[in-house]
């Protein structure tokens, strides 16, 4: 049986809480963020590498891609690639064919493989996202700030 109850959550977000008593700390591990966003890996092609390029600059700058999960979020790719081949040559079907095609179990699986995958990374919907705890990236302040509506400089 897998794990039960809410997702466990990060120290940072206990203490902002107000929940962060010492008896239920826990050492959390944060792995290296590259300064830069990683290449994609050489075995994606096609419709997968067209889902890394639409999802990694954004992982990257919210900092949820570590060096870590370079290769998760690759598998997710590979199986969103597979779910669009699938759903694209299903449609290119006659309609009495796709119940019974082999195209429609393979778009099926590669879809659930992709909820799978794509939780961690918040890309499973809304409830994913809520659970996501990462950083977002400031810009740096412009030359013009402090100047209009009172801002403070940083």
């Amino acid at each position: 049986m897998g794990k039960r109850g809410p997702t466990p959550m990060s120290q940072h977000l206990r203490v902002i809480r107000g929940d962060a008593r010492p008896s239920r700390a826990k050492t959390t591990i944060e792995a290296t963020i590259p300064p830069e966003l990683p290449p994609p890996p050489g075995f994606l092609t096609g419709h997968a590498l067209e889902q890394w390029h639409a999802v990694a600059g954004e992982l990257f700058r919210l900092q949820l891609l570590s060096v870590l999960d370079v290769q998760p979020l690759a598998a997710w790719c590979a199986a969103a690639g597979r779910w669009r081949d699938a759903s694209e040559a299903l449609q290119a079907m006659p309609e009495a064919e796709r119940l019974l095609s082999p195209l429609a179990k393979i778009a099926r699986n590669s879809a659930a493989e992709m909820m799978k995958l794509g939780q961690p990374f918040g890309l499973s919907g809304p409830g994913s996202r809520a659970r996501l705890a990462g950083a977002v990236r400031q810009a740096p302040p412009s030359k013009f700030t402090g100047f209009i509506g009172g801002d403070e400089p940083a």
